[in-house]
């Protein structure tokens, strides 16, 4: 059983180090586990900072977006015949310890697409994402019909079926909602877990920007009516 971890970065220097230091060696039922970051145009030290922590670094020669970066790790999992495919934000903003739970529903068969969710337990979120996650969950609800309590979530865990079927489009941070909608077109299993959110200053900067929902909405009507 083979998982690949993705960590899409993009001027993260900060802090990646740290944070690809604390992604577990090791998980239950797992025999071999590949971490890699997608240096998605960074300007900064991130891609030196990544092989510094002894991980393969995928640059794009420049800024494609998150969903981009997700495209770019999706095609590395598959060529490297992984089981299962974890996305983990290079930012600090989760809990690697997370990442043991995310894949059990695939292990045990109950799931092709895992969500970690921020808000299925009890914990201080900020009330600007509380607003924001709401409002990204009731949009792609009423576009799409598909209900998530954590569309956004950048802790995502596909199954090797996922990852052969998936097909998104989008580059940007609408890749998300759009995840969803491969989903229940190719009528995958979902199942939603808790994680823990660990928000910092650094992390709400470089997180998803309240004014960006806007744009996103109107990326998912040009879609819809395509």
């Amino acid at each position: 059983m083979k998982v690949v971890i993705i960590v899409p970065a993009f001027n993260e220097s900060a802090v990646i180090w740290r944070v690809l230091k604390s992604i577990p060696q090791k998980l239950d039922g797992v025999s071999d586990i590949e971490t890699i970051v997608i240096n998605d145009g960074s300007i900064d030290k991130t891609a030196d900072e990544a092989r510094r922590a002894q991980i393969k670094v995928i640059t794009h020669g420049i800024n494609r977006g998150l969903g981009a970066a997700i495209k770019t790790g999706m095609t590395y999992a598959r060529n490297s015949h992984a089981d299962i495919m974890v996305t983990f934000d290079g930012d600090g903003q989760h809990d690697p310890d997370d990442i043991s739970q995310m894949i059990v529903p695939i292990l045990n068969d109950e799931a092709d697409l895992v969500i970690g969710s921020r808000f299925l337990q009890n914990q201080k979120i900020p009330l600007d994402r509380l607003i924001l996650n709401w409002f990204a969950n009731f949009t792609t609800f009423v576009l799409y019909g598909i209900s998530s309590t954590d569309s956004q979530s950048g802790l995502r865990a596909f199954s090797k079926k996922a990852l052969s079927l998936i097909d998104f489009k989008a580059d940007r941070m609408d890749f998300s909602s759009e995840v969803l909608l491969e989903a229940k077109r190719h009528n995958f299993k979902i199942k939603e877990v808790p994680i823990r959110a660990i928000y910092t200053e650094y992390s709400r900067f470089k997180g998803q920007k309240n004014l960006n929902a806007f744009p996103i909405v109107l990326r998912f009507l040009v879609r819809l009516l395509r």
